[in-house]
């Protein structure tokens, strides 16, 4: 028999699932509700990295307030989720991007991110497969790899340990606003329930549940290899990642290859708009692959044991939608964060539960308001 919440969090992806610990943690009795177990969906189809991104200030500022949390978690949660202190190699293949790489290494040592420039010999002594040719990269130490999955679903049973309630396999399908202060849902086997607050965290879910949340799908392919152990010490990724330069069918591609603990190596990364689902589309994953390959050439002979693809929910200006619903009281999105869920899941936490409780935010909150987005 479910207890009455103060809160409800849709989606127990990583972002939900750190959302509603937060909650419960700050006194606020909580009920985290997904479709099917903790960390299954999104969470679970991407590659799990803890980095810093600088496509602008807002997007930094949010990452870097999360990383900083994410050092904490670590020490208090050893073991948890094979977090692997990789740092992040950003490649680049010319001088053009070298330049890029060293704006980058300035920005995020002027936030105390330590970056630094990394020659051509360097380079090589650091990580001897990768081609010869390049023109340097920029070394990120702090930035991870994590197995987001294994973290959702323990920071879903610590939720309980709070005395939290966790439901699991029961779809919301419909939140409408009740007439007094609460908000009601109801599950796809009739059941209704309400709560003060409602936190609609669920993924490319958000748009069905909101309408007017314009939330859309983002396609990415993956692929894994055997494991290789110690061949690869660092993330390596080029310095395209991120830039979106789609070819004339929406497919853009930047090489993105992670030691995994595994000792296997996780491949990446792609973006497409307009897909609809996630079949494997052979011509985006052999693009992947090639990408990765110039970087890597040893990635030719090495055993691919699996390739897959997701969606990723993302929003019009490519910053999550986190808050308060401008015109549902007692509404709130924690939605929209596309490839850095993970990255940014305790940063989002936070942010939420302060607003919620009314309290001063860490950062400014105002660039990722659902208001922005809604006429």
């Amino acid at each position: 028999m479910l207890q009455q919440a103060d809160v409800i969090v849709i989606g127990a992806g990583i972002v939900g699932a750190a959302c509603a610990v937060s909650l419960q943690q700050a006194g606020m009795r909580t009920l985290l509700i997904d479709a099917a177990q903790p960390g299954c969906g999104v969470t679970a189809a991407g590659m799990g990295h803890l980095v810093a991104l600088d496509e602008s200030e807002q997007e930094l500022d949010l990452c870097l307030y999360s990383l900083n949390l994410w050092r904490d978690w670590v020490v208090q949660h050893p073991d948890i989720g094979q977090v692997t202190q990789s740092g992040t190699l950003w490649v680049a293949e010319n001088e053009a991007q070298l330049q890029q790489a060293q704006q980058r290494a300035e920005r995020l040592n002027a936030r105390n991110w330590h970056a630094e420039m990394i020659s051509t010999q360097q380079l090589h002594q650091l990580e001897p497969a990768l081609r010869q040719g390049l023109a340097g990269a920029v070394r990120v130490s702090g930035d991870s790899i994590v197995y987001a999955p294994v973290i959702a679903h323990h920071m879903a049973q610590e939720l309980k340990q709070l005395g939290g309630q966790l439901l699991c396999g029961y779809q919301v399908i419909s939140l409408n606003q009740a007439s007094g202060s609460s908000v009601n849902l109801e599950l796809d086997n009739g059941q209704r329930l309400s709560a003060q607050h409602v936190v609609v965290a669920a993924g490319l879910g958000t748009s069905s549940l909101l309408p007017d949340i314009p939330v859309f799908p983002r396609k990415g392919h993956l692929a894994i290899t055997d494991r290789y152990p110690r061949r690869l010490q660092h993330q390596i990724v080029s310095m395209d990642y991120g830039q979106h330069n789609m070819t004339a069918d929406g497919l853009s591609v930047a090489a993105n290859i992670q030691p995994r603990a595994t000792g296997q190596w996780l491949i990446g990364s792609s973006r497409q708009d307009g897909q609809t689902d996630t079949q494997v589309s052979t011509i985006a994953l052999g693009t992947v692959l090639q990408s990765a390959i110039r970087l890597l050439p040893c990635l030719a002979t090495m055993h691919v044991i699996r390739a897959w693809a997701g969606m990723r929910p993302a929003s019009p200006d490519g910053q999550p939608i986190l808050g308060a619903h401008p015109y549902r009281s007692g509404v709130w999105l924690a939605a929209g964060h596309e490839g850095l869920g993970v990255t940014t899941a305790l940063a989002t936490a936070e942010l939420l539960k302060d607003q919620m409780l009314g309290l001063p935010t860490a950062i400014d909150a105002t660039p990722y308001a659902p208001s922005r987005l809604l006429p």
